[in-house]
């Protein structure tokens, strides 16, 4: 069985490094810290595009984990929503050698270095999710209260460019949640969110599974 880690090589790569963080990164930081404020309407065209071109490559990329894709038609998303587009406290852990053993879909196990929580309010709630770190990147595997319904029942993640972080601030935009290719193809494993990460509240942004 293949392995789909959440730091995606290839197709996915490709794409994250196209959306979301070209765009916004440079309007979002700054001397004093990170600011998540965008103009909504801009910040939906740009949103839509840069969909439109991660479709593009799931229908034609040699990469893609769309087994047919004749009859692809696309990803499905919930509408942009600047509401999930945020500041959070930055918390690290004061040992850098902590590790996390993140189980796999098909049973097998991951090991990856946790990197601070990130801590936050939204919809009322005051939310705490772990940051994992592999190599240079940063990720956030998580679940909340529409998976299993709206969305994947195993889980959503969420990748964050070093211009997205300060010492205490990281910044998160949960319209970029996206979905493990094993939601598309069964052939491969993807990490599983650790307990810690399941929100108690609606994360109603990115990739939906329906």
């Amino acid at each position: 069985m293949l392995t789909n880690k959440y730091l995606l090589t290839g197709l996915a790569l490709i794409v994250l490094i196209v959306m979301y963080f070209s765009f916004f990164d440079d309007k979002s930081s700054g001397s004093s810290g990170l600011d998540a404020t965008v103009k909504p309407e801009a910040y939906s065209q740009q949103l839509e595009q840069d969909r439109k071109k991660k479709d593009q490559l799931f229908k034609t990329g040699a990469d893609s984990p769309i087994t047919d894709k004749t009859t692809f038609k696309g990803l499905s998303y919930f509408p942009a929503d600047p509401t999930y587009r945020l500041t959070a406290r930055l918390e690290p852990f004061a040992d850098k050698t902590q590790k996390l053993v993140v189980r796999m879909s098909d049973g097998s196990e991951e090991v990856y270095d946790k990197f601070a929580h990130a801590v936050f309010n939204l919809n009322g709630e005051t939310c705490k999710l772990l940051i994992v770190k592999v190599q240079d990147t940063y990720s956030i595997l998580f679940r909340d209260a529409t998976s299993g319904k709206d969305t994947y029942g195993g889980g959503r993640y969420l990748e964050i460019s070093p211009a997205q972080l300060t010492d205490s601030q990281v910044l998160l935009d949960f319209n970029a949640a996206y979905n493990p290719y094993c939601v598309y193809n069964p052939t491969f494993a993807c990490p599983l969110p650790p307990a810690e990460n399941k929100l108690p509240i609606s994360i109603k942004a990115g990739e939906r599974y329906h």
